[in-house]
């Protein structure tokens, strides 16, 4: 008897005890499985330069960054409550906006550009197409008060957030405090949008000697017809050099000045910013104004004369970069090997649904 009520107590103590545990765990019906259980940490690769942005003066944790992810995909955040940064930044796109020329606001209202992808952004010396913003936690600003985008005020936004009880707990929990500004709602983007680092595609598993990473004799003859033709303005490992080129795509009846627009300097006409070749197989269309559906209708281009005759930059010249159909075949395999997907499938990025 007395063994029977040792054994009925234990049995008890070891209910209350899960009871305890699955009462303290979070619900996957509300959080999801996408929940960071690990601290976030900013890791810059191997063989990489230095990032521009480090969050030197913005302390990155857990707590920002679950934030800034809640921040990134709420459509409060717009006008009418309809549109969030994730709405034209796809996850499964590389955060670009998938099958769409170009970006897609509020009342379906259409902008000018194509939503490029989102990642490396902390080696950005600047924002955009044309580069208008120079800081990371500055960009979300633009699109927030773009009529075509989104079509809100700062202090519109800053009220919706204060306004909401689980927004005030995170803001505690980030910065010590539930005072809600806009400078905090930027620094929180910041450390979401800064930790989506794409660094693990087959090509840089090749450069780190790691497995996985062994190219085919097409790839590698890509790789060298890559860094004699194309390096020069798409430099490795980033595969951009982020200045402004004019790569004499003839104009449409939007007639966009590029860099221009923000300069307003003539010599900068046309330019645009160089994009990433990272991630090509997730974030079509193809230029600033998605032009171009396929990889191969963007070599074709570069290889033709059909090309505004100034001022063209030097590295591609009015006849165009002379690259032969075998060339295009292994360049192509070549980048296909930028695509990394273990980036477009990190749960970590993801929306919490």
């Amino acid at each position: 008897m007395m063994r029977r009520n040792v054994l009925n107590k234990v049995a008890l103590l070891l209910l209350c005890a899960l009871a305890g545990v699955t009462g303290c765990s979070k619900d996957p019906d509300i959080f999801g499985s996408d929940v960071i259980t690990e601290d976030v940490a900013f890791i810059v690769p191997r063989g990489w330069p230095a990032p521009v942005y480090n969050f030197q003066n913005n302390t990155l944790s857990n707590a920002g960054f679950e934030l800034g992810r809640k921040l990134f995909y709420d459509t409060r955040l717009s006008r009418d409550n309809s549109t969030s940064c994730g709405s034209c930044h796809q996850a499964f796109a590389a955060f670009a906006h998938l099958d769409h020329n170009v970006s897609h606001g509020i009342e379906n209202r259409l902008g000018t550009r194509n939503s490029p992808p989102l990642f490396n952004l902390n080696w950005h010396p600047s924002f955009f197409w044309d580069g208008g913003v120079n800081h990371i936690e500055s960009q979300p600003i633009n699109p927030i008060q773009n009529p075509v985008e989104m079509d809100e005020t700062l202090q519109n936004v800053v009220a919706k957030v204060r306004n909401d009880a689980v927004y005030r707990n995170m803001f505690r929990n980030a910065f010590g405090d539930e005072t809600v500004n806009s400078q905090r709602i930027f620094k929180a983007m910041a450390q979401f949008m800064g930790m989506m680092v794409s660094a693990n595609a087959k090509y840089d598993k090749y450069v780190r000697g790691e497995p996985g990473g062994a190219m085919t004799p097409s790839e590698l003859s890509g790789l060298q017809i890559f860094r004699a033709k194309c390096e020069s303005c798409h430099k490795e490992p980033l595969f951009s050099d982020f200045s402004f080129r004019n790569n004499g795509l003839p104009t449409t009846s939007v007639n966009d000045s590029g860099r221009a627009h923000i300069t307003r300097d003539a010599a900068d006409l046309y330019k645009f910013k160089v994009a990433s070749l990272r991630n090509l197989k997730y974030s079509y269309p193809y230029m600033h104004d998605g032009r171009f559906t396929t990889l191969s209708q963007v070599l074709d281009y570069y290889t033709s004369s059909n090309h505004n005759a100034a001022p063209i930059d030097t590295a591609i010249g009015t006849t165009g970069i002379p690259l032969s159909e075998q060339d295009k075949v292994d360049l192509l395999s070549f980048l296909n090997t930028l695509n990394d997907e273990a980036f477009v499938k990190d749960k970590r990025f993801h929306e919490i649904q």
